[in-house]
């Protein structure tokens, strides 16, 4: 006799996912399953590899959707952050649920890498993490209509590692826009991901604070970006991501620090991180300042700030944010 298909206990919770996230030839720690009225089936077991079969099945029962435990929602993490580049690649699946797999596995790297061992030097293993991650985002933002679709998922609510992802994602759209070769694109991208690494070493009520910070608070912040060249130093990072996280509160009037530079001093890495902080920044709702409208940040960048931000990087962020092409 044939097992009846097992059943998820009485109260178990499930999120969902698409079928087409799953390759074949490929396993995870976690079990699918599908759901048949008010009841989850399982339909794989965890360690039991996804075959061309399982696809064929579900695609000829029209199901798109599948479901997971919630208990097992970092088994399924890991499965798609070792996938994230074919699943990024794969035109089967909506821009927007690879939007949204790209959103989920970036800030879950950058959570991990901010808060697990820092403010320790990083690890070899954090930093090859955090390069594939942007080896494979600047594949995926080289496609138009990635940015819109990833721009609808950014939370708004400050997070030093949400906020370090939304700034590689400007950087990298605006970046692409000057025809950079790959692995000039990887270098600044990386460096804009870890632009604020500096801040986990600065005190967390001083980050937090609400009100104005004091003369012996606001230096402790001013330091932040020596931080984080210091704790990269044992990895192999480019001079174009050191310049990004040394440089990126650099002006073009030379209001910024920690070294005062400006105009042509600056290099193309620091001008572009810098912009799209601000515009993150502004947009974000953080301890002591309210979020602001994407317009409204712009006006502001525009109004307030147009001699201390580089312009051309300015002029580039609108563009993108707006969908419209670029011609140099």
């Amino acid at each position: 006799m044939t097992s009846p298909p097992a059943k998820a206990r009485l109260g178990e919770k499930f999120f969902v996912v698409s079928p087409l996230v799953f390759f074949p030839q490929t396993s995870g720690k976690f079990e699918v399953y599908l759901k048949s009225g008010e009841e989850y089936v399982l339909y794989t077991r965890a360690q039991e590899e996804f075959t061309i079969a399982h696809r064929e099945r579900l695609h000829g029962h029209g199901v798109e959707e599948v479901y997971i435990l919630v208990g097992q929602r970092e088994a399924y993490e890991e499965y798609v952050e070792a996938n994230l580049g074919p699943i990024l690649l794969n035109e089967e699946l909506p821009s927007e649920v690879r939007a949204r797999v790209f959103y989920d596995v970036s800030v879950n790297v950058a959570k991990e890498v901010f808060e697990s061992r820092l403010p320790e030097p990083m690890t070899e293993r954090h930093y090859e993490r955090l390069l594939k991650l942007v080896k494979r985002a600047a594949r995926f933002f080289s496609h138009r209509d990635s940015l819109k679709s990833v721009g609808k998922l950014i939370c708004h609510d400050y997070k030093t590692y949400s906020h370090s992802v939304h700034v590689m994602i400007y950087a990298l759209a605006i970046l692409e826009t000057f025809r950079l070769d790959p692995e000039e694109l990887t270098a600044i991208g990386l460096g804009a991901l870890l632009h604020d690494v500096g801040k986990t070493k600065v005190p967390r009520h001083v980050l937090n604070k609400k009100g104005k910070l004091s003369a012996e608070e606001w230096p402790l912040v001013k330091l932040h970006p020596v931080y984080g060249v210091a704790m990269c130093a044992n990895m192999p990072l480019s001079q174009q991501a050191v310049n990004c996280i040394m440089f990126h509160h650099e002006r073009e009037d030379g209001s910024g620090y920690p070294a005062g530079l400006k105009g042509t001093d600056l290099p193309l890495a620091a001008k572009v991180a810098g912009v799209c902080d601000v515009y993150d920044a502004l947009t974000t709702n953080r301890p002591y300042a309210t979020g602001v409208s994407p317009f409204q940040a712009l006006k502001i960048m525009k109004d307030e700030m147009s001699s201390a931000l580089d312009q051309e990087a300015y002029r580039r962020l609108i563009m993108i944010l707006s969908g419209a092409a670029i011609i140099d």
